[in-house]
């Protein structure tokens, strides 16, 4: 009953076909971020974001625990008992104080133990009668309370307290934050930090769409009447067939947003600072200020407050004025002088407080909008400062100044995690530094490009430089002092920071205590790649060779080695699959590694041990790494690998590492299961032949019957050897086959955890997660039989009675190349192909078997992972909408972007290819824009900053104008005098000419694009121009212009833009607005809230909806606690919990969550992401649950513009969002304008899911309907008939849906005989017939929300107590049998007669 996806295990990266169409794009970031806001309601802010308090009601504590035992998906390990306990302990029940602040009325505030007193000091700063005090401090009974005391260790503080808030004097500290408070409140509705990407602000629009609060609007509209007054007719460029784009759209303006002026002028006086003898008067700083009223004044800041001075703009006179109107806050001073403040300033605050919390709390992480309109730049005293004070490396909030990162990341990560609340505030420190440093990151990375950092080595050429901004060091990806000759140069200097990222994340995932990592951020800006690192401390003090005492600094060429980083390493070769080996140093000697050579061991002078370097934490992907007589496996050879790559640094992604290791334990078990049975075979005869031995050439990857290899099980951490004492059960030879295969049967009714093989114990030593071990058990036949055999061959004492089942293990071992001869165990060794390392003779065995592996590996990635893609696309479990959402979906199947090529290649082949068709034109326009990135990259280096926006409007100009002779304009030297400029030397990094870039023409930039193809991805694109290539790919100019400026930071001035002219060029150098970074960083995740999302998800596929909800509500709470109130898996926590409320029949919470969850993709993911358009749908689905049509209709309509600019009219997904709008349309009697969109949606699905697709049945229904509706009972019939064939031949006669199209075809065809009657009648008998009144039927809203639910993959059943309990036990039943293998997955097609039984879609 859960969308499609919501039951797939989110971030497992080799997680099933995570159905992108729910769970667009980014919503799997790495997972599926998720939450809601512990916000508290008085005030509506973000403060508590930062609050350990989880408000829940301590009543489900317990029943959660206990159903997450039962839920036999072995999630409640050991570990998860203690948090029962734990669970309960956060949730203190908050209790209500009473606050008295000066001149106001006392007013109640609910607050929870675990807050600090700090917390009530936000709320106050941003609630709306005290919003303009700052410098305040609470006492109660005339005690001032520290403010970093939790409220719970307070003395006397109870239900019902008195705090009193009593001002305090200012300090210059004081006196600067409470002026920045006030900008940041004249600013509050102002969206230009938005547009600029500054301070984690990020656009909405939602509420443009809803008028406000949703929870509002529907109470205050009367529903009777509300059909009359909707007007329903879209905007025409969303009609279907509409072939305009417009861009403007995109941001609809904001009517709050032309905000209400309160002052002309707030800034910094000239006078600053104070002279030694008015500082000894309390004078801290002056203000200088101009009023709407044109009145200029100058003010003083002193210890006691603001007052007016009698100072002017050129005479200093710091005395008083008369009156001086002291007063302790700013609003309060400038309220009395300017009657416009002081009423405009109280309307602004209202508008404030009356914005969704959501639309105004910081995101984690910036997000950049590549529109913006034009924004008019405004005096602002406080941007002013930063830019050239605190923004320089040191935050004024902090003691100390400085932040010494290293230590930060480092001190979080040794916090202790024994129970929940421990987990939990570790958590939340290591996302809060994670996400500041990334930030510090970017902000140094931009300053070192734009040239605002002295360089460490100023002496060398600019490439080579290296920065220290802020305690981060910065490095540019180039290839300095020829390090990475060998490896392919710049391309491989390029490269490698990511691949080290990914190093970082994957050490960093695993968290084995006592390694540490350095924060590791990348930024790509303009045209330059920079690595912002934290500093190991000591290191810049030593030379390279003395501090690193483990790995080489010259790729293995000397090699050293220390135990304790053995050891340490040792921990996180299982879940790494990284496999111990010797090398040899320049000596000859062997020394022992853990990981590659590359990786550097350096221990700080802060006694950690670090570890760096991790570009080579997985192996190399030999499908790009052409070796000298190195014969890969026929399936890569087949699609013609190995192929030249520009660098030697490809590896295997850590999900096809996943993905290849359970692929191979499945094998494991097949074969272990094949020579028991033989075994058996062989009893009695006493033949004793051989088991099947391993033969020289092992199994290759395509034929090993199973394509479905996305699934995770689990291996078993040992599979160590066990009596076979099944194996005397039969007597003869010839059944005994047949019999084992019975005997497996029969044992797999009843859940089969005899062994320590319970498929969800652990993969590799990582926690896998409840839901997968079933599914790997649907898409495997005969596995169950495999697996009790296996079973056996496991004892509990490990000792072998049987050395013919000790063979039966070595065999089975030998065959899928485990490193163990005892167990399964398959790792990797990353150093197999890497020059200049050398391996002992003695290893040149295993040597021969891992390069056996790589090959096997790189094979598997061809003829599984690419196949079983375009099959998940094929049946829409996968569905991509856009460059982002397509690359996600490649990488969740270990498949890397340089693929992509073959992966077209592979889909132009497929028979199928018709229904691939969305798939293959986001792919080449991927494909396209990464190309053009590449040379985008290139270009923007030899470009000086004052010729930045001219350079890159020309490009666009080349990249998508028709206008076939596009010639840059040159900028007019405005400040430079001929004379000199010839003289000034260019410090651009790698600049050389700095007018190359004017020389680009359009044809020689699609020439450069289409080598760069075949180069890169080994593609062909014979296109010499853009609007060839739309023609031939069916691509939309206005998409290609969203992918290139999202992928390369470029913002544009939103307006209409025409690139068809071939008379004028598209963009001028005014339309290009700026350049942000591209930023990479890790995102730390919140394992516990994970936890408890899944058990949810579970319960809810196991038809438990009210456990699952509070599973989930808790895993929102634990979420808040860890993220803040801002993330992506927030998003889906919200998602899923309105669509639990709405199947709950809970409309109003369905949609107040939905809402959130709308608010928050728009500002976390972007607001066209497509994540954003798959919530803007569910939320307009439940507004109209909720009688909110008007509304319903506006969501739809700008969720269609937004699909069309993002990946136009011909998807899959259109299909849907059209039967929404039709079914909405036909609700208030718009049957024309229905009708488009349902003929649409009809067409669209018949060429994506076929002719014969139960959906194309449903479309014909739902058009017949309206057909009905408009009493043309011709074509309704037509329609309903081909729907009916579609039933009877897909489902039988017998089936329900069949007899329901029956039935109606029945009442179509008396209609449509009592109208043919009628019009008879008045033929015969002119005027003066007697008619019979025809019933015309408007459809019921009732009607319309069923037909909506259904095709939203919604059913309800009216149940029974009693049917509610045979389902549930059915739904165990079913359970169980599917842990056993026993239930083939079912189609697609055959997906709709399920959910007609079971609520599971």
């Amino acid at each position: 009953m859960v969308s499609k996806t919501d039951d797939i295990p989110a971030s497992v990266p080799s997680c099933n076909p995570v159905d992108l169409a729910d769970e667009a794009g980014d919503g799997a970031q790495d997972s599926k971020e998720s939450s809601k806001t512990s916000l508290k309601e008085s005030c509506g802010c973000g403060h508590s974001a930062d609050t350990a308090m989880v408000n829940g009601d301590g009543a489900h504590g317990h029943t959660e625990e206990a159903e997450s035992k039962q839920d036999g998906n072995g999630e409640a390990d050991g570990g998860e008992d203690s948090n029962e306990q734990e669970v309960i302990v956060i949730q203190d029940t908050g209790f209500t104080v009473k606050i008295q602040a000066p001149g106001t009325e006392p007013f109640d505030l609910q607050v929870s133990p675990q807050e600090m007193v700090q917390e009530i000091h936000q709320v106050l700063m941003d609630r709306e009668d005290t919003c303009h005090r700052t410098c305040f401090s609470l006492q109660l009974d005339g005690n001032v309370l520290d403010n970093f005391a939790e409220l719970k260790s307070i003395e006397g503080l109870q239900e019902g307290s008195l705090l009193k808030v009593v001002e305090e004097p200012y300090t210059v500290r004081e006196a600067r934050i409470h002026v920045r408070h006030i900008r940041d409140l004249l600013k509050s509705l102002d969206p230009s930090d938005a547009y600029n990407g500054v301070d984690c602000n990020s656009l909405s629009f939602l509420s443009i769409f809803t008028d406000g609060d949703l929870g509002d609007s529907g109470k205050r509209k009367k529903k009777g009447n509300e059909l009359e007054q909707i007007d329903c007719t879209p905007p025409e460029h969303i009609l279907p067939g509409s072939k305009e784009r417009p861009l403007v759209p995109l941001q609809p303006q904001n009517k709050d947003w032309k905000p209400m002026q309160c002052l002309k002028v707030l800034t910094m006086s000239g006078w600053n600072p104070p002279p030694g003898n008015r500082k000894m008067h309390g004078d801290l700083m002056y203000l200088y200020i101009v009023t709407v009223e044109e009145r200029h004044v100058s003010l003083t800041a002193s210890t006691r407050g603001f007052y007016l001075n009698q100072s002017t703009t050129y005479t200093f006179n710091p005395k008083p004025a008369n009156p001086s109107f002291l007063s302790h806050s700013l609003v309060e001073l400038l309220s009395q002088i300017s009657p416009a403040f002081k009423k405009n300033f109280t309307a602004l605050q209202k508008k404030r407080v009356q914005r969704h919390p959501f639309e105004r709390i910081a995101t984690p992480f910036q997000v950049y909008s590549w529109t913006a309109p034009q924004v008019d730049h405004a005096m602002d005293c406080v941007r002013a400062e930063d830019a050239y004070t605190s923004r320089l490396g040191y935050e004024e909030h902090i003691p100390g100044q400085t932040r010494d990162w290293n230590e930060e990341l480092q001190t979080t990560r040794e916090l202790p995690r024994k129970n929940l609340p421990e987990r939990l505030l570790r958590e939340r420190a290591i996302f809060k530094v994670h996400s500041d440093f990334a930030a510090a990151a970017t902000r140094g990375a931009m300053a070192v490009i734009d040239g605002n950092v002295m360089a460490i080595n100023p002496g060398e050429e600019t490439r080579m430089q290296m920065f220290i901004w802020n305690n981060i060091f910065f490095s540019l990806g180039f290839d300095v002092r020829d390090h990475y000759r060998e490896l392919g140069g710049d391309a491989a200097a390029h490269a490698a920071p990511t691949n080290d990222l990914n190093g970082v994340r994957a050490y960093g995932a695993v968290d084995v205590e006592g390694l540490y990592t350095l924060g590791t951020v990348v930024v790509d800006y303009r045209g330059y790649r920079v690595t912002a690192q934290s500093i190991i401390p000591g290191i810049l003090e030593r030379e390279q060779e003395q501090s690193v005492i483990y790995g080489s600094i010259d790729f293995g060429k000397t090699v050293v080695s220390h135990s304790k980083y053995l050891e340490l390493l040792e921990k996180t070769s299982r879940p790494l699959k990284v496999q111990r080996h010797n090398v040899l140093n320049e000596k000859d000697d062997k020394v022992e590694l853990c990981s590659s050579v590359e990786c550097k061991g350096i221990i700080g002078n802060d006694g950690r041990h670090y570890i760096l370097d991790l570009l080579r934490t997985f192996p190399p992907d030999l499908n790009f790494l052409p070796v000298e007589g190195e014969e890969l496996p026929p399936e890569s050879q087949r699609q013609g690998f190995p192929r030249q790559h520009r660098h030697r640094l490809a590896c295997l992604r850590q999900e096809l590492i996943e993905a290849f290791v359970e692929h191979r334990y499945l094998l494991f078990m097949k074969m272990a299961a094949l020579q028991l049975m033989q075994q058996k075979a062989n009893k009695d005869t006493k033949t004793d032949t051989p088991a099947i031995t391993e033969t020289s050439d092992t199994p290759s990857e395509s034929n090993a019957d199973t394509t479905q290899t996305q699934t995770a099980a689990s291996d078993p951490p040992t599979v160590t050897e066990v009596p076979a004492d099944s194996t005397n059960q039969t007597d003869s030879n010839t059944s005994a086959a047949t019999e084992a295969v019975k005997e497996g049967e029969e044992n797999s009714a009843k859940p089969a955890t005899n062994g320590p093989l319970d498929l969800t114990t652990t993969q590799n030593g990582e926690c896998k997660n409840p839901l997968e071990g079933k599914e790997l058990e649907e898409s495997i036949p005969g596995l169950a039989q495999a697996k009790e055999l296996a079973e056996t061959l496991v004892g509990e004492d490990g000792s072998c009675i049987d050395p013919k089942s000790r063979e039966v293990v070595l065999n089975a071992c030998k065959a899928v190349g485990s490193i163990s001869n005892t167990s399964f165990d398959i790792r990797f060794n990353p150093d197999i192909f890497s020059p200049g390392v050398r391996f002992p003779d003695d290893c040149a065995d295993d040597v021969q078997k891992q390069k056996q592996l790589l090959k096997d590996a790189a094979a598997f990635l061809v003829s599984c992972q690419v196949p079983s893609l375009v099959k998940d696309c094929l049946d829409h479990s996968a569905l991509p909408m856009d460059g982002a959402t397509l690359t996600e979906a490649l990488r969740q199947r270990g498949i890397n972007i340089r693929y992509l090529g073959s992966v077209l290649e592979f889909v132009d082949k497929t028979p199928a290819k018709a229904q691939l068709e969305h798939f293959y034109r986001i792919g080449i326009s991927e494909l396209i824009t990464r190309c053009a990135k590449h040379i985008f990259k290139t270009y923007l280096q030899g470009v000086e900053l004052s010729a930045l926006s001219a350079a890159v409007s020309h490009f666009l100009n080349c990249f998508l104008s028709s206008f076939p002779d596009a010639v840059a304009h040159l900028p007019p030297d405005e400040l430079v005098s001929r004379r000199k400029s010839r003289k000034r030397r260019n410090r651009v990094p790698g600049g050389g000419d700095n007018t190359a870039w004017a020389s680009l023409t359009p044809s020689e930039l699609w020439k450069n694009i289409a080598s760069e193809a075949q180069s890169y991805y080994h593609f062909t694109i014979q296109c010499d121009g853009v609007d060839q290539v739309v023609e031939k790919y069916g691509l939309q100019k206005i998409t290609l212009l969203r992918e290139i400026s999202v992928k390369t930071g470029i913002q544009i001035l939103i307006k209409e833009y025409n690139f068809d002219s071939r008379h004028k060029p598209a963009f001028t150098e005014e339309d290009i607005l700026n350049i942000f970074p591209v930023v990479k960083h890790v995102n730390p995740k919140a394992s516990d809230a994970f936890h408890f999302f899944q058990s949810g998800q579970a319960k809810v596929q196991q038809g438990f909806l009210k456990e699952g909800c509070e599973l989930i509500n808790e895993a929102l709470n634990l979420f808040n606690n860890v993220y803040g109130a801002m993330h992506v898996e927030i998003c889906a926590c919200l998602r899923l919990l309105a669509r639990l409320n709405y199947i709950m029949g809970d409309h109003p919470e369905a949609l107040s969550n939905q809402q959130k969850a709308v608010l928050m993709s728009e500002r976390v993911l972007g607001i066209e992401h497509p994540n954003t358009i798959q919530e803007y749908m569910h939320l307009a689905l439940y507004c109209f649950a909720n009688g909110q049509l008007s509304t319903a209709l506006k969501l739809l309509y700008r969720a269609r513009y937004l699909m069309l600019m993002v990946t136009g009219e011909d998807h899959p997904e259109m299909a849907l969002l059209d039967s929404n709008i039709g079914l909405v349309l036909h609700g208030v009697m718009e049957y024309d304008l229905s009708l488009r969109f349902l003929e649409n949606a009809l067409t669209i699905n018949t060429k994506y899911h076929g002719p014969r697709s139960l959906k194309v049945a449903l479309s014909h229904h739902l058009v017949a309907r309206v057909y009905e509706s408009k009493a043309e009972f011709r074509s309704a019939l037509q329609h309903e008939k081909e729907g009916y064939t579609i039933y009877k031949n897909q489902m039988g006669e017998g089936h329900e849906k069949t007899k329901e199209s029956s039935e109606y075809l029945k009442y179509l065809t008396q209609q449509a005989v009592a109208l043919q009657r009628t019009m008879n009648e008045i033929y015969k008998n002119g005027s003066n017939a007697s008619i019979m009144p025809l019933k015309f039927t408007a459809p019921s809203m009732a009607s319309v929300l069923e037909q909506l639910n259904i095709i939203n993959g919604i059913i309800f059943i009216p149940l029974s107590q009693k049917d509610l309990e045979n389902l549930k036990a059915e739904v165990q039943r079913r359970q169980q049998l599917q842990e056993l293998g026993k239930i083939e997955e079912t189609t697609e097609d055959s997906r709709l007669e399920l959910e007609d039984k079971i609520p599971i879609d």
